[in-house]
């Protein structure tokens, strides 16, 4: 019987494909609802406690993003060593990233927790929010290392060949978080703060959780003592392959400033909570996009690794093919049902008004994103870090800040949500010409293989 690692390289790609995308599909939707079950709690608190939690996302967005270059980093890199066969090289990779995220963590709380209320005018914080932000985002930081170990390391437990594991920790901690919100925000009378510590003690679960993986005797790929002490090679490897998420996600928290910041101008308070709705119904449909590139990634890295690009041209067709199909169904929905796409959040009639009519326009080149989905997904996982981190910040820093910063002089409110569209398609476009290129080099470097 073949081990899972072995049938990355054999089984059917389709067969693989639904295998690993599964659980990670229903890990991503699980895990979106860490922040989006607080929004639907916090929402029935009014408009402005839902424009503090769009206040706080830029910190959340720095959280994920350090998560993001360790645990991508490390499970692209452990996916290729496990297809040549380095064990060993895999091993020493995930005890470094253990240690990288735990330190690189601290450092954010102990930063974020100083410097909390300037950063939040920063990020466009009024008299009448940053209280409510504040409040919500302090907790949270007390938490960024359970954050950090649990999201981070839950990507290496899938390169391992365990989605279905990774999923079922996900669950366990999002049904916690699920059960404590309503108890600590209403019947405890703690307000949003109650939605913070909610999600931290779930984060703490799954953290637990995590780490029990990797130093039991199922796992493929246990945490060793030598292992945690710092290693330059692997360091530079995990870093080189994780820059690129990172930097998008940095990206995102510049973005978020600045969108922060023209929302308040032109369209005041409500406009930010809008934005977080907005924004909350993106995850909650995307997230399946999401989960299949997560469940490709393992499956195009051992491939590549392997030499067996033929492998590797299928896996990328398909991921395309369904990643574009989940988009064109939010298109879909979004066009036709914003209104109560909005109520899921919020009851507030002022905020569902602006929210519905925002999301029409920023969300109208959802059918394209596919492209640039997997574009970066792709190139993350065969260790081009360059090229998707181009694609990534094309979208999010070259075109999308530059639209924020003119549009709105001209057609105020609505031109900040015009920034989207007009960004998505140039970006979107560029991303479907790369990945025809790589298609097309993939298929000749499979006849250079078939023909030696």
């Amino acid at each position: 019987m073949k081990t899972e690692n072995e049938q990355l390289g054999t089984m059917s790609v389709g067969k693989l494909l639904f295998k690993f995308s599964l659980p990670a599909i229903g890990g991503m939707l699980v895990n979106s609802l860490y922040n989006l079950v607080d929004r639907i709690f916090i929402g029935r608190l009014g408009a402005l406690a839902m424009t503090g939690i769009g206040l706080s996302l830029p910190f959340m967005a720095l959280i994920s993003a350090v998560s993001s270059l360790i645990g991508i980093g490390a499970s692209a890199i452990i996916s290729m060593r496990l297809g040549q066969n380095r064990n060993e090289d895999a091993k020493r990779v995930i005890g470094n990233a253990v240690s990288l995220l735990t330190v690189l963590m601290i450092i954010v709380s102990f930063v974020g927790l100083i410097f909390k209320i300037p950063i939040l005018n920063i990020f466009g914080a009024s008299k009448a929010t940053i209280d409510y932000a504040s409040e919500y985002i302090t907790i949270i930081l007390y938490g960024t290392v359970f954050q950090g170990i649990g999201m981070g390391l839950i990507n290496i437990i899938r390169a391992e060949g365990s989605p279905f594991k990774a999923m079922v920790i996900i669950v366990l901690g999002t049904v916690i978080n699920i059960i404590l919100d309503p108890i600590f925000i209403f019947t405890f009378n703690m307000g949003i703060a109650g939605a913070a510590w909610a999600t931290i003690i779930s984060q703490l679960v799954t953290s637990v959780l995590v780490i029990n993986h990797f130093i039991s005797k199922k796992s493929k790929l246990k945490i060793q003592k030598k292992d945690l002490n710092f290693n330059f090679t692997a360091i530079k490897d995990i870093l080189s392959i994780g820059f690129s998420p990172f930097i998008m996600q940095l990206a995102a928290v510049l973005v978020s400033i600045i969108l922060n910041n023209s929302l308040r101008e032109y369209g005041g308070d409500v406009a930010i909570g809008a934005m977080t709705v907005i924004n909350s119904v993106m995850v909650l449909f995307l997230m399946s996009a999401m989960g299949i590139t997560q469940g490709a990634q393992p499956i195009i890295g051992y491939n590549y690794g392997a030499g067996k690009f033929g492998r590797v041209k299928k896996t990328l067709q398909l991921e395309l093919i369904s990643i574009s199909a989940i988009c064109i169904l939010t298109f879909i929905m979004v066009q036709f049902f914003p209104d109560s796409l909005a109520r899921i959040f919020s009851n507030d009639q002022d905020l569902i008004g602006v929210s519905s009519n925002g999301m029409r326009i920023f969300l109208m080149m959802l059918p394209l994103v596919g492209a640039q989905i997997v574009g970066a997904s792709y190139f993350q996982a065969i260790g081009e870090a360059k090229k998707a981190t181009i694609l990534g910040l094309l979208r999010q820093v070259l075109l999308l800040i530059p639209m924020l910063l003119i549009l709105p002089n001209f057609f105020g409110l609505t031109g900040v949500w015009a920034a989207g569209p007009v960004s998505d398609f140039v970006s979107c476009t560029i991303a479907i010409l790369v990945l025809a290129r790589e298609m097309k080099q993939l298929g000749r470097k499979k006849l250079i293989l078939a023909t030696n």
